[in-house]
């Protein structure tokens, strides 16, 4: 049977730069994402089309809303809380970073209310980057080292799985969860971007147990089956999709965020939309998405 295109829509004409890490409030019926270089945190209204706008201190590479209130967020330098209410951002954890060139990148909850993030390395060194996770409590621990570029992260429904990606790579990788202890464990490859098709960069997970990850420089979305084959492959009208996240009423509209960073003249006429926020409608639904719990 031919499956059913997508249908695409720009909900969000912005030229952001690095637009990354949608998240969506079921409470409140809107769109959090982030804009790394031109440091802000932004709430987008679909029913009104109303942006509102948070600048932050430093680069911020993701979020995740917070039980209590606010967010948390994954800064430069380390974590941070924000107060949607009064714009205050004061750190929870610093992380003692190997070098000025490092920052941190994608992040996200797992279900048990703990906010995972990673680092990357502005010069792409090599094996320098890690995977970081702040506990509700505050305690925050290196997991996972030896990668260039951190992102992906999501779970599988069950939360017996993790996924995550070393976009530098263009590797996808799952791992064996314990939820009880946050532990990811038997690191193994999922999928492999083949070159000239982009990388591997944010992702997330459906209702049925597939991984959508988002293709920068490949113009694309893919959709992964859990045994690690593609089930299929939503073009997108920008050249850097960043990342994705499902939201709406029943979770049906699939966010997609972009970038406009370092793209030439041509590649900017060819895609006039770059760092827009985009609505897809796949035909599949999501999951809510957990709160940080500190």
């Amino acid at each position: 049977m031919r499956k059913p295109a997508a249908e695409i829509e720009c909900v969000l004409a912005v030229p952001a730069l690095l637009g990354e890490s949608p998240v969506w409030c079921h409470e409140r019926r809107v769109l959090y994402w982030v804009d790394i270089k031109q440091p802000a945190i932004h709430r987008f209204d679909p029913a009104t089309g109303a942006c509102q706008t948070w600048p932050m201190p430093e680069d911020i590479g993701s979020l995740a809303l917070r039980q209590s209130g606010g967010a948390v967020a994954a800064l430069r330098s380390g974590f941070a809380a924000v107060d949607f209410c009064t714009g205050d951002v004061h750190k929870l954890a610093c992380v003692d970073l190997a070098s000025p060139d490092m920052r941190f990148n994608d992040g996200r909850c797992d279900r048990r209310g703990r906010f995972w993030a990673g680092t990357l390395h502005e010069n792409r060194l090599r094996g320098t980057a890690s995977l970081y996770r702040l506990d509700p409590d505050g305690r925050c621990s290196q997991v996972i080292d030896g990668l260039t570029v951190s992102n992906g992260l999501a779970w599988s429904p069950d939360n017996r799985t993790m996924y995550f990606a070393d976009s530098w790579t263009r590797t996808i990788f799952h791992c064996d969860f314990d939820l009880d202890s946050g532990t990811p464990y038997n690191q193994r490859v999922f999928a492999e971007v083949p070159a000239g098709s982009g990388v591997p960069d944010g992702a997330t997970v459906d209702a049925e147990g597939f991984l959508w990850s988002a293709n920068f420089d490949g113009s694309c979305i893919t959709r992964y089956a859990p045994d690690g084959s593609i089930d299929r492959v939503i073009p997108m009208p920008v050249q850097r999709p960043t990342s994705c996240a499902f939201g709406g009423e029943d979770f049906s509209i699939l966010y997609v965020t972009s970038a406009s960073l370092n793209l030439s003249d041509e590649q900017r006429m060819a895609a006039p939309l770059a760092g827009s926020v985009f609505a897809v409608d796949t035909g599949f639904k999501g999951l809510p998405e957990p709160r940080f719990l500190g």
